[in-house]
Order: C-alpha cells, then structure tokens, then sequence
C-alpha cells in the first residue's frame, strides 16, 4: 500500500487488517520514482497493491504542475507497469476535480457526477489525476478506480480539522456558499475502497458518503456539532484569491457503484459525528467531552 502516512492511508492499513499488509509512507515509497515502483513492486510480488499517494494541494498543484505530473499521473502509472508484470490488482484513488462546470440534471434536477460523464478538469490537479486514470487503464485491465470527494480523516489535515482550528480562535468565519459536494469520512471510505479492492468487479467507481451540502453549511454543521459559538458567514469563492479554480459541484453519483451490489455509504452527517467523536470534539450533554450528538438538519 502506498501513501500509507496520509489520513486515508492510515485508515486503509486498519481496514485491510485481516490481509498481509505492507505499508509504504512517501518516506518509504516515492511513486513518481518509476525504478523506485518497480524494485518495491518486485520485492514484495503483492497479488494487490492499493494507491493512496498523491499530491492534493490543489493551489500547490497549480504553482508546479511538473511535480503534480510526475505525482498524480505518472506515479499511477509506474504502479500500473509495475503490477502488470506481476499480474496484480491495483486500486488507485482519485478526485472529483475530474469534473467541473454546473451540475448535471435529470430535467430540472441535479445529479451527481457519474462514472460515465465526461471528465473536465478545470485546474492542474484535476487534469493529472484525469491522466493518472487514463494511464491505468490503458496498462492495466485489472485495474480500480476509485473516485472520491471533499476527504476528511481524524490523523490528517482537512476541511473540518481547519475549520475547529479557525472558530476557536476568530470571531467569525468567512466560508464558500457556491461549492457543494458530498464530505467523506475516511473510515467509510477506506471499508468501501477494501470492499471495491476484493470485489473482482474491475473499472471506475465513485464512492463518497451520502448526501451533499455547501462549504459554508459544512462549516456551520461543524461548528454546532463542537459546540462552538461563532458566527459562519457566506462568501462566494470568487472573491478569494486562490492559484487554481475549484469544481463549483463536487458531488458524486453512487447509482452504478449500489446497482452493482456495493454498499450504500452512511450520510455525510454521520460520518462526521463519528469523525469528531474520534477528534475528541464532541460536547457531552453536560458539557464535557465525548458525548454523543444529534446531527443538525439536511442541508
């Protein structure tokens, strides 16, 4: 496994428990090291190898995309090679910046982004992971894509760690309202990533938790579940000044994934109740620490 020191790596190893592991942090492993894949790859002659190393900093992305390159696209690609040799399975994680522009409808309504839409990437980051998919499935037929959305982890750095971090020591929180997607719990996603890497069941699949909301909803639902009294303000993210665009609709479609017979994902509220359990974040009834909490209301 690689990118086993990130927040979903982490959870990854923990899922993959009742299997013979071996975890490679970018310390042990860097992807974009192609001799590097392929001597690591024949050492260990894995009959699966799951790709949870990347390059996410999106505005980093933007100001080097050559690193994001050798990162997102070509570090796939070496593991595809790699695993191809060896006739081994590979799962690879990658983003909704693959898609951009308004959501989708079915008529009037919107949908999720499907595994079957177009990709259109709108920054650097989204384009190299686009082309680490293409890589793969152009090497590789025993291949799993796994497209996720908005990940937040108890042992990493994320939208709900920044947002706690923010409200204890501001008066209020300017957050987006014209970004929506679907917040995914990385436990939730790492169980789903195990249950896709054992399935037999080959190609691309999106797997985010259940339900979408706004930035500035997220944050607000954040806050009153800590128990934090701050005030949460809506902005538009054009008026911030950021290196790369973000996807104005994130949210993923899982109807293929569950027709398919893979599981249904707890709702993003729940995945973050638990998420903040862990964080030790929730208020008890009586004030203290570590009790339980209702989720606020669907956004």
């Amino acid at each position: 496994m690689t990118g086993a020191g990130g927040q979903l790596g982490l959870d990854l190893l923990e899922a993959f428990t009742d299997h013979d592991v071996v975890g490679m942090a970018h310390a042990d492993l860097d992807v974009s090291d192609e001799a590097a894949v392929a001597d690591a790859v024949a050492f260990h002659t894995p009959q699966l190898v799951v790709n949870a190393a990347a390059w996410t900093d999106v505005d980093g992305c933007e100001e080097d995309p050559a690193r994001a390159h050798r990162v997102n696209a070509l570090g796939p690609w070496w593991l595809a090679r790699a695993c191809a040799r060896l006739d081994a399975t590979l799962v690879t994680v990658s983003t909704e910046h693959v898609f951009s522009g308004p959501a989708p409808t079915d008529g009037d309504t919107p949908r999720g982004w499907t595994e079957f839409d177009p990709v259109s990437p709108a920054n650097v980051y989204g384009r190299t992971k686009a082309a680490g998919e293409q890589l793969v499935r152009q090497t590789l037929p025993r291949h799993h894509i796994v497209r996720t959305s908005w990940v937040t982890g108890a042992r990493g750095n994320n939208f709900v760690t920044a947002i706690l971090r923010a409200a204890r020591e501001r008066d209020h929180l300017d957050v987006v309202a014209d970004e929506v997607g679907s917040p995914t719990a990385t436990r939730d996603l790492a169980t789903a990533i195990r249950e896709v890497a054992v399935s037999g069941r080959y190609g691309t699949w999106h797997r985010t938790n259940d339900g979408y909301v706004s930035r500035v909803d997220q944050a607000r639902a954040i806050v009153e579940l800590a128990g934090i009294d701050v005030e949460v303000r809506p902005i538009s993210g054009a008026t911030l000044t950021r290196p790369a665009a973000r996807p104005g609709w994130s949210v993923l479609d899982a109807t293929h994934a569950t027709a398919a017979g893979l599981m249904s994902l707890p709702h993003w509220r729940d995945g973050l109740v638990r998420l903040l359990e862990e964080l030790g974040e929730l208020p008890s009834p009586g004030g203290g620490a570590g009790g339980a909490a209702t989720p606020p209301g669907s956004a």
